[in-house]
């Protein structure tokens, strides 16, 4: 139902990921969004709007901001939409964004909120060019502007973000603050406000990113719980409900993870 296109070149920014979608128009099309430990941003320019569904049945259209670790059960629709999706890292989000991502609470947000007349620039120019090469370009001179003038995260707290990164979620947080030399009530602190989830909570988002992705390329459940960190498989049942709403079997047949190893497969 969506072409999706991805930049031939990767961002200037450490830490973005873009991709392009296009609805063709064919028939209504919704897709589960899963959650992801980065901030989601969305900017849409197409004839007919961007739509998200929350559990509530509350709508948001148009240009948006999802959360690091957006909640369970949203859904994406629309038609006749083009829209640029950037994904943030949570190191970059505050300086790109304009406001720290615990401040998004983990919520969709109109980027027009917080970008004001600059949201409506982008769009703007978005829709008078002609391919996705120079949409990919546009947006990532403004992402890279942002960046440039934004806040940076502190580099104790950037170090305990790229170690539970790097270890899938399985680093031992609570041995975190003695790595960077602060006190734990600081680092859970800081690392809060910059990153906008609490180290635990972090850790367990990347490691159920993780066995997201492995059950998407086709894994079973069974080796992906014993190879993931997770106790048993009951416990990565329990997560991916947790995250998502749905079952590890649904899940693995998700378009949206389809598409982020098609987008990003730096991955």
């Amino acid at each position: 139902m969506w072409d999706v296109a991805r930049p031939a070149r990767p961002s200037r920014v450490a830490g973005v990921s873009m991709a392009g979608f296009r609805d063709r128009g064919r028939a209504p099309a919704s897709h589960r969004v899963i959650p992801h430990p980065g901030v989601t941003l969305a900017v849409e320019f197409g004839d007919g709007p961007l739509i998200v569904d929350d559990a509530a049945g509350r709508q948001r259209r148009g240009s948006l901001v999802a959360g690091v670790g957006f909640g369970s059960a949203l859904r994406v629709r629309g038609e006749y939409f083009e829209a640029v999706q950037v994904r943030l890292s949570p190191l970059v989000a505050r300086a790109v964004l304009g406001v720290s991502p615990a401040e998004l609470d983990g919520a969709v947000v109109a980027l027009d909120d917080l970008w004001g007349r600059e949201a409506s620039r982008i769009r703007e120019q978005l829709s008078e060019v002609p391919s996705w090469e120079d949409r990919f370009a546009l947006t990532d001179a403004l992402l890279a502007r942002r960046r440039g003038t934004g806040a940076s995260v502190d580099p104790e707290v950037a170090w305990a973000w790229r170690r539970i990164v790097s270890s899938r979620g399985l680093v031992r947080v609570d041995g975190l603050a003695d790595e960077v030399g602060w006190s734990r009530k600081r680092l859970w602190s800081r690392f809060r406000s910059q990153i906008g989830l609490p180290p635990k909570r972090a850790a367990k988002l990347v490691r159920f990113d993780h066995a997201a992705h492995r059950l998407a390329a086709g894994d079973g459940a069974a080796r992906v719980a014993a190879e993931s960190g997770y106790a048993d498989q009951s416990h990565l049942h329990r997560d991916v409900v947790a995250f998502t709403g749905v079952t590890p079997a649904t899940v693995a047949g998700e378009p949206w993870l389809a598409i982020d190893d098609f987008a990003w497969p730096g991955r």
